[in-house]
């Protein structure tokens, strides 16, 4: 294996506001439905936007023993389902004698940040002594990662990405380049993130970022269409196997499809909002077209960041254009946030799991509330219904706060 090596996706893991694996997950996209609900994780009637997408029907004592569920913070729990079923779907057995092999590479934005504000009620209230011990180790971002590496005996390199919305896609295509330039032979990779709170809503609330559609759950998120209002946030995580394409050959694993480019940039522009004319994200989508080795007309589908916030979706469909030119017009793009909101650190990954999916099987999943057309997002955003194509070449584009970009781009592998 050389600087030279494909990479390849063998294993696909994912708990969303759909689904709570990657199969029910999917099934739920392709047919439109929403997983945005009023929230129920706490009592949001002081909030202005009182809706979410939350993982629904999830017991933690499902998935963990006693403790650890009641010690390991939710982002850490959904991350470590999701990379049990992305290691499971790729059939991926841990040697003991090659456990250094295997990379962990699982980002989070804001990871156990939110449990700041329960931990510091207990010190005002009870006293110092009565913070958990476990709240130090389980807040860090770079615990999802190691909880993993915990359970599995996994002892190569492990670490967090953490760029905002774009962290999913960083983590996808670091870990790529470990497996490219011979680090490992496997990476776990992806993203997770589970800030439902009330400061997260209210901090959000004060930028003006999040839809206040609180009379119309599921039709509160509505990318690139003229009515909307803002994003919904969202909670989940996304995990990728990937290997070096010879290891996944040998051992005669089952092949999504290959990451042939990854780009990543940032704005240096401002903290908050995008850059007027979208070129940080484009940038990010030149360089990993341009590592694919492919021409703009070979891109078969996007997966856009689409929050369905008034500036994020132009400025995108803008970047789009200037990258594509007249083929952007031709390329059916997809925001898949309006069925399951922003998952923040883990929307990238999700939506990178969403690609491989939509490849698999030659279905783009719609953007779903999509009635209004707003003259500056002009594109074709597969409207409301599932629509079926071959799928060769697919991308997937995150932008973040403080101007971070990651672009990712599948191909379908050769038999």
């Amino acid at each position: 294996m050389g600087t030279n090596a494909h990479v390849v996706i063998t294993g696909l893991g994912a708990i969303t506001p759909v689904g709570n694996d990657v199969t029910t997950s999917w099934e739920n996209l392709k047919a439109g439905h929403s997983g945005i609900e009023r929230i129920s994780l706490f009592d949001p009637a002081m909030l202005e936007t009182q809706i979410a997408g939350e993982v629904k029907g999830y017991d933690p004592k499902n998935y963990f023993d006693t403790k650890d569920a009641r010690r390991l913070f939710r982002f850490i729990q959904l991350a470590v389902i999701a990379a049990r079923e992305a290691i499971k779907d790729a059939q991926v057995t841990v040697d003991p004698q090659d456990s250094e092999n295997i990379a962990i590479i699982i980002g989070s934005g804001v990871g156990g940040g939110m449990a700041i504000g329960d931990q510091f009620k207990i010190l005002e209230t009870k006293g110092p002594r009565r913070v958990s011990p476990f709240f130090i180790p389980m807040m860090l971002v770079d615990t999802a990662g190691a909880q993993v590496a915990i359970e599995f005996g996994i002892k190569g390199p492990n670490m967090a990405i953490v760029s905002a919305c774009a962290t999913g896609g960083n983590a996808i295509g670091e870990a790529a380049e470990m497996i490219k330039r011979g680090d490992v032979d496997i990476a776990i990779c992806g993203g997770t993130e589970a800030c439902l709170s009330p400061l997260s809503i209210a901090g959000f609330n004060s930028m003006g970022a999040i839809s206040t559609r609180n009379d119309e759950p599921t039709k509160a998120s509505r990318p690139f269409d003229a009515t909307r209002d803002g994003m919904v946030m969202g909670e989940g995580a996304g995990v990728l196997v990937m290997e070096s394409e010879e290891h996944a050959r040998a051992r005669g694993a089952k092949i999504y499809g290959r990451l042939v480019g990854y780009g990543t940039s940032v704005d240096a522009n401002h903290i908050a909002a995008p850059a007027a004319e979208g070129e940080g994200i484009g940038r990010a989508m030149q360089k990993a077209i341009k590592r694919a080795g492919l021409q703009p007309t070979q891109i078969d589908y996007i997966n856009a960041h689409g929050t369905g916030t008034r500036l994020n979706d132009a400025i995108e469909t803008k970047a789009i254009k200037e990258v594509m030119g007249e083929q952007a017009y031709n390329i059916p793009i997809s925001s898949t946030k309006s069925m399951i909101g922003h998952l923040l650190g883990g929307a990238g990954a999700v939506e990178a799991v969403i690609c491989l999916k939509a490849m698999e099987q030659g279905i783009m999943p719609p953007t779903i509330n999509y009635q209004t057309p707003d003259p500056e997002c002009d594109l074709d955003y597969v409207p409301n219904s599932a629509r079926t194509k071959k799928i060769h070449v697919a991308m997937s584009n995150s932008i973040g706060l403080g101007g971070h970009n990651s672009c990712l781009i599948f191909q379908i592998s050769d038999a």
